[in-house]
């Protein structure tokens, strides 16, 4: 006799056609779950502030999940009319500004998000939320409820179910709470950071399980809860987003591309002034030299590749569907990935990242040497982490890509990528349910 399905319920804010980086995770997690005969219930909002909208991941969406969406009101309505945008622009994440100037605006907006939407801007989702999710829950049972974050008010939803209906809960956790890069950024008062950290102290003592994305992660949420088991699920790729269309790589071109938002925090000063100093020493390279960047670009990015003298050389497009991203990864010659520098830098570990890995092309990684990309390259088998400042290092790995380059040769050689795959990282997933719920 067969095994009834585990039912899970889902809680996501990001979900098609949401686009970006935060819809990713899930959705991917989801598809692999049902093919695994679990049964898939995703709540999400029905009227949410996307960053960007990509229609193409709908085709992601396994046919047995089921979707319920509530209705979700933001004040992203009163913060585009205090900075001036429009109802139809979407608002960046980690405050990336695609202007020269932040104004006291937006810096005003900042304050009164850190200190007033607590624990983030999705706030009023809450209560709403818990009310028709205890409604569906008289009438309706599941095994296990997943709540993934950031926002992580979807935590605080999730919490509150867990509570009344003594169902099991897995928190997942793709950003950290009060770790987060931009956290010294909201302005905190002292009374909105304690409240901050007692959620979120809250919310990890109550969960059966926490998931989160790298080893780092992991040792900093074990400082906050000493008795919730914690589980490293990195982000992964996807293997079927693997095209079987031939990429004929440009031999008059040397294109080097970041793929994603490129915030200020990710700007690396010494990469575009080594990049400069190779185009005046190497004059072959000035001739092929493309600098594709595709997602926003926040402006201080722009601003220093000007500096450097190489605004000819930039690509910028704005937003490419995430069906075409791995042919832009293969086109490009050398992949570029630099790490936020933040205080939790050392813990950073992008969707991105395994992405990379899985089209075997270059990557110049800029980030902490001892951090958990660094000991992911290692372990792949790949060029080291180059420290952010250490502009002739990152001279050197640019140097020996176009030598390469010009010799044909456009190829890295990942060892164990595999174990990365979405599909692979599910069934970790699936496990640690089913380990739960005996």
């Amino acid at each position: 006799m067969n095994k009834p399905a585990i039912r899970v319920l889902l809680l996501t804010y990001y979900w098609p056609p949401s686009g970006g980086a935060g819809v990713q995770r899930w959705l991917k997690f989801s598809k692999y779950l049902a093919l695994q005969d679990m049964d898939i219930t995703i709540v999400t909002p029905e009227n949410p502030e996307y960053p960007s909208v990509d229609e193409s991941l709908s085709r992601d969406i396994h046919p047995s999940i089921k979707v319920i969406k509530y209705p979700i009101w933001e004040p992203y309505s009163w913060y585009k009319k205090l900075i001036g945008k429009s109802d139809q622009e979407g608002i960046n994440t980690g405050f990336l500004s695609e202007s020269e100037q932040v104004g006291w605006k937006e810096k005003l907006s900042r304050w009164v998000r850190g200190n007033f939407f607590i624990p983030d801007a999705r706030k009023f989702w809450i209560k709403p939320t818990i009310k028709s999710l205890n409604g569906l829950l008289d009438h309706q049972s599941f095994d296990v409820i997943i709540s993934t974050g950031p926002p992580h008010s979807l935590h605080l939803i999730a919490k509150a179910i867990k509570e009344k209906h003594d169902i099991k809960w897995i928190a997942d956790f793709r950003d950290p709470w009060t770790n987060i890069d931009f956290y010294e950024e909201l302005m905190l008062s002292a009374r909105a950071d304690k409240k901050h950290h007692r959620l979120e102290k809250a919310v990890c003592d109550m969960a059966d399980d926490l998931l989160v994305v790298g080893n780092t992660m992991k040792q900093e949420f074990e400082a906050i809860t000493n008795s919730t088991p914690i589980h490293v699920i990195p982000n992964g790729y996807d293997p079927a987003d693997q095209t079987n269309s031939t990429i004929e790589l440009d031999q008059n071109r040397f294109i080097l591309s970041h793929i994603g938002s490129f915030s200020p925090a990710r700007n690396v000063p010494a990469l575009w002034q080594a990049l400069a100093e190779l185009c005046e020493e190497t004059p072959e390279l000035k001739d092929q030299l493309v600098i594709r960047s595709i997602g926003k670009t926040d402006s201080s990015v722009l601003a220093s590749i000007q500096q450097a003298g190489l605004s000819a050389h930039l690509e910028k497009i704005n937003y490419v569907p995430h069906d075409q991203i791995g042919d832009y990864q293969r086109q490009s010659h050398v992949l570029l990935l630099p790490v936020n520098q933040s205080p939790n830098a050392k813990g950073i570990l992008t969707g991105k990242v395994f992405e990379y890995l899985s089209s075997n092309r270059p990557i110049l990684a800029i980030g902490p040497e001892d951090g958990d990309l660094a000991h992911l390259m290692e372990q792949v088998n790949g060029d080291p982490v180059i420290e952010w400042s250490k502009k002739e290092d990152i001279k050197a790995r640019v140097r020996k890509c176009f030598q390469e380059h010009q010799q044909g040769i456009c190829q890295a050689h990942y060892q164990d990528v595999a174990t990365f795959s979405r599909e692979q990282l599910a069934v970790r997933i699936k496990g640690i349910i089913e380990q739960r719920l005996k």
